[in-house]
């Protein structure tokens, strides 16, 4: 993807990998939008980033969407550039019978970016050139067992961003997926930020950057969550399972105090 000269639309670009691309962007000189339900994160990164615009959205909220899609275009016509990066991750028991966790994580890591891109798809369309970019995660391929509606909404984000790619392919919209690994950022709450298990963000954005730069890109795999993305491929993806259902059972027990 071109990676300068561009008009850059992010969700959840207040915090964590959302505002590390948002930086990374606005530094090479692209005109970039931030997008998300908190002002003062959002507030925070503009403030941080002088010249970086934000906008609030509910990316729960259909109607919102609408609302948000239709103000973006008119406040910034060159937008050509869509980031799906808003996410929600949290831990789930599926003996207690509460959906509530799931219904919430499918309609923001799910539901959203299928929202919006619907919403922002004919604007995209007409310009000369523009993206859909889609970030999904390693685990939509080796699910991490305590966290299932995650890893299933990213795994379904997947198989749409190679559908809406197929769609697309006789127009000027390039499709592309980045899955991060474990990275250092609040997703899941404060240790993951300092988890020495997790990748700095600011090499992760780092080693982002220079994929996606690189021309005909479609997915942004670094070598940090490689193992992940072709573990069923090569004959890992159960090894890989239990390594990760392992770390996903220290998490819980720690978030249960015991």
């Amino acid at each position: 993807m071109e990676v300068r000269g561009r008009t850059v639309l992010i969700t959840g670009g207040g915090s964590g990998i959302g505002r590390g691309l948002a930086e990374a962007l606005h530094g090479l000189g692209n005109d970039v939008v931030i997008a998300g339900r908190s002002r003062v994160k959002l507030d925070e990164t503009i403030g941080a980033n002088p010249g970086m615009e934000a906008m609030t959205v509910d990316i729960q909220d259909a109607a919102d969407i609408v609302r948000f899609a239709a103000e973006a275009v008119e406040r910034f016509p060159t937008l050509d550039v869509l980031v799906n990066n808003a996410g929600i991750m949290q831990i789930e028991d599926m003996l207690d019978h509460d959906l509530g966790v799931a219904e919430a994580t499918v309609a923001t890591n799910l539901l959203g970016p299928i929202r919006l891109t619907a919403a922002l798809l004919p604007h995209l369309v007409s310009r000369p050139r523009a993206a859909v970019v889609n970030v999904t995660s390693g685990l939509a391929f080796v699910p991490l067992a305590v966290s299932p509606t995650y890893s299933a909404t990213k795994a379904a984000l997947h198989s749409y961003t190679i559908s809406l790619r197929e769609q697309l392919r006789d127009t000027g919209v390039e499709v592309i997926e980045i899955a991060p690994p474990y990275v250092q950022t609040r997703l899941t709450g404060e240790h993951q930020a300092v988890d020495p298990r997790a990748m700095p963000l600011e090499d992760y954005v780092a080693d982002t950057m220079e994929i996606l730069a690189r021309d005909g890109a479609r997915e942004v795999v670094i070598e940090r969550v490689a193992r992940q993305r072709y573990a069923e491929a090569r004959g890992e993806f159960d090894e890989v399972l239990a390594q990760l259902s392992a770390m996903g059972r220290e998490r819980s027990a720690a978030n249960r105090g015991g």
